[in-house]
Protein backbone atom coordinates (compact mmCIF):
# COMPACT_ATOMS: atom_id res chain seq x y z
CA UNK A 1 0.00 0.00 0.00
CA UNK A 2 1.33 3.59 -0.85
CA UNK A 3 0.99 6.40 1.49
CA UNK A 4 1.18 10.46 1.00
CA UNK A 5 4.01 11.85 2.19
CA UNK A 6 5.07 15.80 2.15
CA UNK A 7 8.79 16.25 1.84
CA UNK A 8 9.31 20.26 1.15
CA UNK A 9 6.60 21.09 0.42
CA UNK A 10 5.49 18.60 -2.36
CA UNK A 11 3.48 15.64 -2.20
CA UNK A 12 5.34 12.22 -2.52
CA UNK A 13 3.60 8.21 -2.42
CA UNK A 14 5.84 6.41 -0.70
CA UNK A 15 5.46 2.90 0.64
CA UNK A 16 4.02 2.14 3.88
CA UNK A 17 6.59 1.49 6.55
CA UNK A 18 9.27 3.37 5.12
CA UNK A 19 11.22 4.78 7.69
CA UNK A 20 13.52 8.31 7.19
CA UNK A 21 16.16 6.67 6.53
CA UNK A 22 15.12 4.61 3.55
CA UNK A 23 13.17 7.66 2.33
CA UNK A 24 16.54 9.51 2.35
CA UNK A 25 18.31 6.30 0.66
CA UNK A 26 15.69 6.54 -2.20
CA UNK A 27 16.15 10.15 -2.55
CA UNK A 28 20.05 9.61 -2.87
CA UNK A 29 20.41 12.03 0.23
CA UNK A 30 23.61 11.34 2.21
CA UNK A 31 22.43 11.45 5.91
CA UNK A 32 25.30 13.31 7.25
CA UNK A 33 24.70 16.51 5.08
CA UNK A 34 21.13 17.39 6.06
CA UNK A 35 19.01 17.91 8.75
CA UNK A 36 15.65 16.13 9.15
CA UNK A 37 12.63 17.87 10.61
CA UNK A 38 8.58 15.69 10.85
CA UNK A 39 5.88 17.66 11.62
CA UNK A 40 7.99 20.39 13.05
CA UNK A 41 10.61 18.38 15.39
CA UNK A 42 14.03 18.32 14.46
CA UNK A 43 14.82 14.29 14.32
CA UNK A 44 18.37 12.89 15.72
CA UNK A 45 20.50 10.81 12.88
CA UNK A 46 20.44 8.09 15.06
CA UNK A 47 16.65 7.68 15.00
CA UNK A 48 16.00 8.16 10.92
CA UNK A 49 16.11 3.86 10.70
CA UNK A 50 13.72 3.99 13.60
CA UNK A 51 10.87 6.37 12.76
CA UNK A 52 8.30 4.87 10.16
CA UNK A 53 6.44 7.43 8.46
CA UNK A 54 3.15 7.89 8.42
CA UNK A 55 0.60 8.95 5.76
CA UNK A 56 0.40 13.09 5.32
CA UNK A 57 3.72 13.43 7.56
CA UNK A 58 5.28 16.54 6.98
CA UNK A 59 9.05 16.37 5.88
CA UNK A 60 11.70 18.62 5.33
CA UNK A 61 15.02 17.88 4.97
CA UNK A 62 18.03 20.80 4.96
CA UNK A 63 20.80 20.40 3.14
CA UNK A 64 24.06 22.17 5.09
CA UNK A 65 25.68 24.41 2.71
CA UNK A 66 29.62 25.26 3.15
CA UNK A 67 31.88 28.21 2.72
CA UNK A 68 32.16 31.59 4.33
CA UNK A 69 34.94 34.32 4.51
Amino acid sequence: MMITVVVNGENRKVKAGTTIGELLKKLKIDVRLVAVELNYKMIKRDFLDKITIKNRDNIEIVHFVGGGV
